[in-house]
């Protein structure tokens, strides 16, 4: 597995800790954008921002990201032409946003779940690639309205 992006805010520091506790475990290669390794970028924002523009810009094929409810960095990463952010709170959720939604990026609130349930999730989430297929439609049609309001 190629290097995994993963950034959080001070909300989920203690929560990204234990998530690169068990990237450890498994031998998954990461970078941590967290706020707090990058002093200028303390707001979510920031870090969303950066973890999808690395994925953007090939540094990395998946990044996760963490904060309060997933919420917000969920929607700053989905800004970034070309990414695809799903926040998933169970591994159902998972398994779809990349077997069906071919899914970059995955967030996580440390406010909503528990650090066991994430890894079971992440588990899902990198045994599970694209399958094109019927859902092959949609995610082009997914580009095409990106692309469409990109020209507006």
């Amino acid at each position: 597995m190629n290097t995994i992006a993963i950034g959080a805010d001070d909300a989920a520091f203690d929560f990204r800790n234990k998530i690169i506790e068990y990237l450890k475990e498994k031998n998954i290669p990461f970078i941590d954008y967290s706020s707090d390794k990058a002093p200028e970028n303390k707001l979510y924002p920031d870090v969303a921002h950066n973890v999808a523009s690395a994925i953007k810009d090939g540094k990395h094929e998946r990044g996760i990201l963490i904060c309060g409810t997933g919420i917000g960095m969920s929607i700053v990463a989905n800004k970034v032409p070309g990414i695809r952010a799903a926040q998933c709170h169970d591994p159902f959720s998972a398994e779809r946003a990349r077997k069906s939604n071919n899914a970059q990026i995955i967030s996580f609130g440390a406010r909503v779940i528990g650090t066991e349930l994430a890894k079971n999730i992440l588990k899902t989430w990198f045994e599970s690639e694209y399958e094109g297929g019927n859902s092959a439609p949609k995610v082009d049609r997914i580009n095409y309205y990106q692309e469409f309001y990109s020209h507006k």
